[in-house]
């Protein structure tokens, strides 16, 4: 079945479609459509993404989830929920070092890994495809925060400690609050750096459940 095609059920079928009206309820296999406004990437404006898996980040105190989402294209897309004052969609994508080196200058980006947690970056250059995933500063709001990482949705899985990967998470925003950073170094220096973007949980304008 296509990828369109998946956004309808067969004719006949007896069983109740699923309805969907908030991100926390998506499973693997359902869609999202999102807002067309240009204040979204041209990588997220107007498209359509599927659920590909589900993975969980375990900390001392907090459960959270990740949605991994693909369009069309090949390029994966994060997906949290952040609570705060209210909540909020956190998209993110993940770039490489060559990228982390073009967007900052190294020696004030490896302040973040630096006590007391207190890093400013500011942003050198933002190639044409990262222009709307940045900001022009960001100021470290999070330092060394310990967790584990699980292929797998909490919510149907136990978490086993021995099972998931341990990592420290450090993490910058712009004063804005519209565009972050999140770098997840695991044991062994495997280190993966995200470009975050917090929109409005309005921003998704149609669910369609698996069918």
């Amino acid at each position: 079945m296509g990828f369109f095609g998946k956004l309808f059920g067969k004719s006949g079928d007896k069983t109740p479609a699923r309805q969907l009206a908030h991100p926390s309820q998506l499973l693997v296999g359902d869609i999202i459509s999102l807002d067309d406004s240009f204040a979204l990437p041209s990588q997220l404006r107007g498209q359509s993404l599927e659920v590909k898996s589900i993975n969980s980040y375990e900390y001392e105190h907090s459960k959270e989830l990740e949605w991994v989402l693909q369009g069309p294209s090949d390029e994966l897309v994060f997906l949290a929920i952040e609570q705060d004052d209210q909540e909020s969609l956190v998209l993110s994508i993940k770039v490489n070092r060559a990228t982390v080196e073009q967007l900052f200058d190294l020696e004030q980006f490896s302040q973040l890994f630096d006590e007391p947690g207190s890093a400013l970056l500011t942003l050198q250059e933002a190639p044409p495809q990262y222009e709307q995933w940045t900001g022009p500063q960001y100021r470290q709001n999070e330092f060394s925060r310990f967790g584990y990482f699980h292929q797998c949705d909490h919510r149907q899985s136990q978490l086993d400690d021995e099972r998931g990967d341990s990592f420290e998470r450090y993490a910058a925003m712009t004063d804005d609050e519209k565009f972050g950073i999140e770098v997840e170094v695991y044991e062994g220096g495997e280190t993966d750096v995200m470009l975050c973007l917090y929109r409005p949980i309005s921003d998704i304008r149609q669910y369609w459940p698996k069918s």
